[in-house]
């Protein structure tokens, strides 16, 4: 295939996180980069320098992606309880455990990186936000209940990783509608 003289850095960057997200932070390579995307590894290297460059701005790419998605889904649904429920289903579209194995690997490359670090810490108040609109008014919901919801999705996604039987989107779902059911009942009372 003959190369290709110019790509933007979004379709570079596109093309290096569909390699990085589908075989693992190890994969990412000039060379490897290069045969995904038709630009020569030299190319490359001129406009990322180092290879901790190129990964870091594919990763700060797949958190634009991130951000993008978090708030179209904040701005498309409900804001109630079941809207909470909805918008967290619709962040766990991961796939197979498989794909969900992998997307750890890419976790802890941001685990890793101060400036992804903060773009995490970043997203969880922006999460944590929109889940707390979802439930303004509700009787008995609880201070702070955004992050106790976006806590309890990131458990479910790993519970479900230990056990993947079917899909991950229904037992998220069922997962979050019980723990907003529980959350939200008041207590009975002792004695």
């Amino acid at each position: 295939m003959p190369r290709r003289k110019t790509l933007s850095n979004e379709e570079v960057l596109a093309a290096a996180s569909r390699l990085l997200h589908g075989h693992g932070p190890d994969a990412l390579t000039f060379e490897s980069l290069g045969r995904a995307c038709g630009l020569s590894p030299a190319t490359l290297v001129q406009r990322f320098r180092t290879k901790a460059n190129l990964k870091q701005a594919t990763l700060l790419h797949a958190w634009d992606g991130l951000d993008a998605k978090t708030a179209a889904l904040a701005a498309s649904t409900p804001r109630t309880p079941a809207g909470a429920v909805e918008l967290l289903v619709g962040l766990s579209d991961y796939g197979g455990i498989e794909t969900y194995a992998e997307g750890l690997l890419v976790l802890r490359e941001d685990l890793r990186d101060p400036v992804l670090r903060a773009r995490g810490a970043a997203w969880k108040a922006a999460l944590s936000s929109a889940l707390d609109e979802r439930f303004n008014g509700v009787a008995g919901a609880p201070r702070g209940i955004g992050l106790l919801m976006a806590s309890q999705w990131q458990g479910s996604l790993l519970w479900w990783g230990f056990d993947p039987q079917g899909r991950i989107e229904d037992f998220v779902a069922a997962s979050l509608r019980e723990f907003v059911s529980a959350l939200l009942t008041e207590p009975a009372p002792a004695g």
